[in-house]
């Protein structure tokens, strides 16, 4: 009897699979894979803490939030948080992260002009405007997500970048603080549209036409996950050569041939998207002020305001739609043509018209995208690169339906650019986006306008 009851026990055995509690207190955290990345920037975005209660069902959505918040830091190419079940309430806490390569040599070989539909079509895909020289970024130096940026560019614009980002400069990870100096000099530079067009000039001896430096400091305060306020402090000086003055006298709106000021910025940013560089779901609000002309005004007196409002609706695991919101105002009539914004000029474009600039004193841009997702694999090559930060390759592939409008306002109704400026705009069409290694994005779209025009277009970035 007793023999029977130990076969019958040995041959029913089945895994046993721990109910779902109704609430989880966790214990402890530990997480693997941050070989060079410090603890404590992990644990800035967790939204829970240890020896505290939560309902099992909003912490599981804590814990999907958590996961979209770290890997939002650009420093993981994957990032997993695992609750373990130790107890009848009770779990551990793994959180695993691959690391990305952190410092990222590149060489510069790009297009100095708008986008590449500028260059192909009204450039006549000239190789004499591309810029080229040496790029170097770090990501996380010290292990502290601080970023360094170093760049030194030749070829159509000559310039020079350094930035130096600081998230954190307190114990409680709130306050941060950045640094940036740039440097720029150009031989052909564009001082005006005409009839929706950028128009270039360079004089006969090549000389240069425009040097343009800035220098900034900001400050950062991120008092919850989501919400930042920034405030900017900084100077700008642009000289222009006499001879550009000759040609359109309206270049600056002061006598002389160099506009200097001070300017101050502050700008609030609710960013809840699920994926920076290319978002499936949440929202991103932005607002910015920028006085130009601070405590000086003799050369320029101006203000511009700017708002992002963009969101993106989940429909089901593949199809997703994004729609997007972008208006700007500058509250004086004209301003110099170092601060001409309109349509055209990223990020404010509207499909179809990427072949135009829509210059003025005001403008919006709404966008609109339902996208489908045809494929999302990850390619393993560990077999043929050991490294952990590039043996997986990500692959996506959305198929887009677009629509875009909105106008731009010219106070000044300048003649030549009538048949675009101070109208309703609209553009439409069928686009491929592709998302890679390291988030990088291509965008092949055919757009069709209200003026009757289609275009083929390829862009390096996600639209909104």
């Amino acid at each position: 009897m007793n023999t029977f009851l130990l076969q019958a026990q040995d041959t029913s055995y089945q895994p046993v699979n721990p109910p779902t509690p109704e609430r989880v207190k966790v214990n402890n955290i530990y997480i693997i894979g941050n070989e060079k990345t410090q603890k404590n920037i992990i644990l800035r975005e967790l939204d829970f803490i240890t020896d505290y209660y939560y309902d099992w069902e909003t912490f599981m959505g804590i814990i999907k939030a958590d996961e979209q918040k770290i890997y939002n830091l650009r420093l993981f190419n994957e990032v997993s948080i695992t609750p373990l079940v130790t107890g009848p309430e009770e779990v551990e806490i793994l959180i695993s992260v691959k690391e990305r390569w952190y410092v990222l040599p590149a060489v510069i070989f790009q297009l100095a002009d708008r986008n590449f539909a500028e260059w192909w079509t009204n450039q006549g895909r000239d190789w004499s405007r591309v810029n080229y020289g040496l790029r170097i970024n770090h990501s996380n130096v010290g292990g502290r997500n601080e970023k360094f940026r170093f760049s030194g560019q030749l070829g159509f614009t000559k310039g020079l970048d350094i930035l130096y980002s600081k998230p954190y400069i307190d114990k409680n990870q709130k306050h941060g603080l950045s640094f940036q100096l740039t440097y720029a000099d150009q031989k052909t530079i564009p001082i005006k549209s005409e009839f929706n067009r950028q128009v270039f000039y360079t004089n006969e001896r090549e000389e240069v036409l425009r040097k343009n430096f800035a220098t900034a400091i900001r400050y950062t305060y991120r008092r919850t996950f989501y919400n930042f306020h920034q405030i900017s402090f900084g100077y700008n000086r642009t000289w222009i050569n006499p001879e550009v003055l000759e040609v359109n006298p309206n270049y600056f709106q002061h006598e002389g041939n160099n506009l200097r000021y001070l300017f101050f910025q502050y700008s609030f940013r609710h960013d809840k998207r699920d994926n920076v560089a290319y978002a499936t779901d949440g929202e991103l609000l932005q607002i910015t002020g920028t006085r130009y002309g601070l405590f000086f005004n003799d050369e320029i007196n101006e203000v511009e305001l700017n708002l992002i409002a963009n969101k993106y609706f989940p429909i089901s695991d593949r199809f997703h739609f994004a729609a997007g919101l972008t208006g700007v105002w500058f509250l004086s009539p004209q301003q110099p043509y170092a601060l001409v914004r309109g349509i055209g000029y990223q990020p404010n474009f509207i499909r179809g018209y990427e072949l135009n600039v829509i210059e003025g004193q005001q403008l919006y841009v709404q966008k609109n995208s339902l996208r489908m997702k045809l494929l999302d694999v990850t390619l393993d090559i560990s077999r043929y690169l050991e490294s952990d930060q590039f043996n997986q390759l990500p692959f996506k592939i959305y198929l887009s339906g677009n629509f875009d409008h909105g106008s731009v306002t010219d106070r000044n109704k300048i003649p030549e650019n009538a048949r675009l400026s101070n109208k309703y705009l609209f553009g439409y069409g069928p686009g491929i986006d592709i998302i890679g290694f390291y988030d990088v994005v291509l965008r092949f779209e055919y757009s069709m306008n209200n003026q009757g025009e289609g275009n083929f277009f390829f862009n390096f970035r996600a639209p909104f």
